[in-house]
């Protein structure tokens, strides 16, 4: 049976602070095979310098993937392997996944944040759903969730996620 890559959206945005920006993530539903070349596209409406891939592994905590603080800089985050990403313009963070694996089944998240330093919790964040699939009728878009951002303790280099 051949295996696929389920991909789905759902929009979750956070409070902002004193301005507001939306992140959009495309595309919204993705089936694909492993081995195959997937962009999830991030965009974002303010220049806020900071961009954020998250995956979040069913039953375990949010892991960074990448991060950027702005035009063409990208930092590995904590599991950075089998995805690149770019940041060509203050708008867009594409993430990439160069050949699908059912290893990166996940629940990934863009995310901006205007100032890890002085702000608190200046995130919005977007849901997307990535699952190796045996039986496509499983294949179901889960309910929206919520997700707090705290400011970085002295010493990290990007904001702790919780639920509420």
């Amino acid at each position: 049976m051949v295996t696929r890559l389920f991909f789905g959206a759902v929009l979750c945005l956070l409070w902002a602070g004193p301005m507001d920006s939306e992140i959009t993530q495309n595309p919204r539903y993705k089936v694909t095979g492993t081995g195959k070349r997937v962009i999830l596209k991030c965009d974002q409406t303010e220049n806020y310098d900071y961009m954020y891939w998250y995956r979040q592994d069913p039953g375990h905590g949010l892991k960074l993937i990448y991060y950027s603080n702005g035009f063409d800089s990208i930092n590995k985050g904590d599991v950075p392997d089998g995805y690149t990403v770019s940041r060509k313009n203050m708008e867009d963070f594409p993430l990439v996944l160069e050949s699908a694996t059912s290893s990166q089944t996940s629940v990934y998240f863009c995310a901006n944040s205007y100032s890890t330093v002085t702000h608190s919790c200046l995130l919005s964040a977007h849901k997307g759903w990535l699952e190796t699939l045996s039986y496509p009728e499983l294949a179901r878009p889960g309910p929206d969730l919520s997700i707090q951002c705290c400011r970085p303790s002295l010493g990290q280099s990007h904001p702790d996620w919780k639920s509420p």
